[in-house]
């Protein structure tokens, strides 16, 4: 049964990086061609339409997208309620967001693209409810595939929209609002989801599902400020362009979150589904995928702040290059914002939402205290950066302290601890340029990879296996 266990982990999250990783890539690969044919100003004025909406997207549906997971994963003969108290929150959801627009006009810039903000935030609830219940249910090659569809379309649409039609600003957006439309009518029309509807799915349902979800609306909100308001915040102390250079130091180390995020769907539905088994070997579960999920941050983080300056020359216009100076504190602080995600899910499993959005708060708050403090100074939009970092490195020691209250897995501090001295050292010599900056990144690689050489070479190992037996 232990092994089990791990095989299904590592099974689900090759599935999903083989349906997904690739085509990811070549989204990140695509910032190129945006910062061609989008100006600074452009690109971050794109940046914070997509940001509103994901800002609207809780408060719209409630928080219930997590809640259908969540539910559809333990109560299987209730999964026809929880779909049609998913689908019927969202819709309602539609007449409030009518009533929000207009706040979000009051933002300088955005009040021209209002219906695109509406559209954006509407396709990706639809579109977020269709994924979550096929992935609960266990369907993760699909939950893989459509994702895989997704992007593709995203990447078709933005060389049609940019590229030949020249729509600029709304051909960027309006991309991804009609792959997320396409998708969510795929995944309805694939699994016959009308059959998952009822007229009246119960006063009960209702009440369960919202008691968990609604606390994960000021949760999401809050993680939303974590890491975007500090976009606002450089685009009103310092400027549009300075908030279009922050946009793209911003992709690098999105790898790392794409990685962490495709590591974190698969992990979800393990760490749901064994809950209910031996306790002793439930920990000990959390313990092992710990020690290998965070040394892979780790190294990957390391990589990536080691190669920001080619990597940028590469990725964005000559316009841009001085973003790659943000790049390494951003990068620490996505190994971070993981983490954070990753005790998170200990919450998830013990249905503790109130306590996901105090420990969320507190990083909210903090952010916004730094950035208002920061930005204005010398550090400009490094401080942004700072801010961030320091955001969720908080949020992480307070989880780490509450959330093994619930499940004790071992946190391997003296690892994780090494890691982050190797990390720091490595990340000052490199935005400071300081002497021999170029030899102490390949010194702290090295000696990052050998500190965390037996969980990585582990997790090769239960790789190889596995691909072995399906082969």
């Amino acid at each position: 049964m232990s092994q089990n266990k791990y095989k299904t982990l590592v099974s689900n999250t090759m599935l999903i990086s083989l349906g997904t990783f690739g085509s990811k890539l070549l989204v990140f690969f695509m910032v190129r061609f945006y910062t061609g044919y989008l100006s600074q100003a452009d690109y971050g004025t794109a940046d914070l339409i997509t940001q509103s909406a994901n800002l609207l997207f809780p408060v719209i549906s409630m928080g219930i997208t997590d809640g259908v997971f969540r539910f559809a994963v333990d109560h299987v003969k209730e999964r026809r309620k929880i779909f049609s108290v998913g689908l019927y929150t969202i819709t309602l959801g539609a007449v409030l967001l009518l009533g929000l627009l207009p706040l979000v006009g009051l933002v300088s810039g955005l009040n021209d693209y209002l219906w695109l903000i509406g559209l954006y935030t509407m396709a990706s609830c639809y579109h977020s409810l269709c994924a979550q219940f096929v992935r609960a249910e266990g369907k993760t090659a699909l939950f893989a595939v459509q994702g895989m569809i997704n992007t593709l379309l995203v990447i078709g649409l933005n060389i049609l929209f940019l590229a030949v039609l020249h729509y600029g600003i709304t051909g960027y957006v309006l991309s991804v609002v009609l792959a997320d439309l396409f998708c969510a009518l795929l995944l309805f029309v694939r699994e016959r989801l009308w059959r998952q509807l009822t007229l009246h799915p119960g006063g009960a349902a209702w009440r369960q599902m919202l008691a968990y979800s609604i606390p994960m609306i000021p949760t999401t909100i809050f993680w939303w400020i974590t890491s975007v308001s500090d976009r606002y915040m450089v685009r009103y102390f310092i400027s549009d362009s300075a908030n279009g250079i922050y946009a793209v130091a911003y992709k690098l180390p999105t790898i790392l979150t794409l990685v962490s995020g495709i590591f974190m769907e698969a992990w979800q539905f393990s760490a749901v589904s064994e809950a209910g088994g031996d306790r002793l070997e439930h920990i000990r579960f959390y313990s092992k995928v710990w020690c290998a999920f965070q040394s892979m941050l780790f190294v990957a983080a390391a990589c990536i702040t080691g190669l920001a300056k080619p990597a940028i020359r590469v990725l964005a216009a000559p316009a841009y290059y001085e973003a790659w100076l943000y790049v390494p504190v951003l990068s620490a602080a996505m190994i971070f914002s993981s983490f954070v995600s990753y005790l998170g899910s200990v919450y998830m499993v013990e249905k503790r939402s109130n306590r996901s959005f105090v420990t969320a708060m507190i990083g909210a708050l903090l952010n916004i205290g730094l950035n208002l403090v920061l930005i204005p100074t010398r550090l400009g939009v490094q401080g942004a950066a700072i801010a961030t970092l320091a955001s969720y490195f908080v949020v992480f020691l307070i989880r780490a302290v509450d959330a093994r209250r619930f499940i004790p897995f071992q946190l391997y501090h003296l690892g994780v601890a090494e890691n982050c001295v190797l990390l720091a050292v490595q990340t000052v010599y490199m935005v400071l340029e300081l002497p021999g900056w170029k030899v102490v990144q390949g010194v702290c690689i090295a000696l990052l990879l050998f500190l965390n050489r037996v969980p990585l070479l582990s997790t090769l190992r239960r790789v190889k296996n596995i691909r072995r037996a399906r082969a």
